[in-house]
């Protein structure tokens, strides 16, 4: 971001597509969990019993009850995707206004 002529705050191109890049990756995580949601709970699970993360135990016990995992990252993924789409819009309009 940096300041036009008239002291305006203009938001740059590269913010702009870097921003619409993380929002597409959050998207295709988003259709992943709703619409390939097997593959995604065990692309999930193999990761986390794969490699050491610090609060590997905390992240498998969220996913034994995988009735809840899933009915809890669904609503969450819904909320989140408002939100994506709100900032999104908000970034657009910050760099063509």
């Amino acid at each position: 971001m940096h300041l036009r002529n008239d002291d305006e705050l203009h938001t740059s191109l590269g913010f702009v597509l870097i921003f619409l890049l993380f929002s597409l990756l959050f998207i295709s995580n988003t259709y992943k969990l709703w619409f390939k949601t097997d593959a995604y709970y065990e692309d999930i699970y193999t990761s986390l019993t794969r490699t050491p993360y610090p609060f590997k135990d905390f992240f498998l016990r969220r996913l034994e009850n995988r009735k809840r995992w899933e009915a809890e990252q669904k609503i969450f993924s819904v909320i989140g995707l408002v939100a994506v789409v709100v900032a999104n819009i908000m970034v657009i309009m910050a760099y063509i206004g």
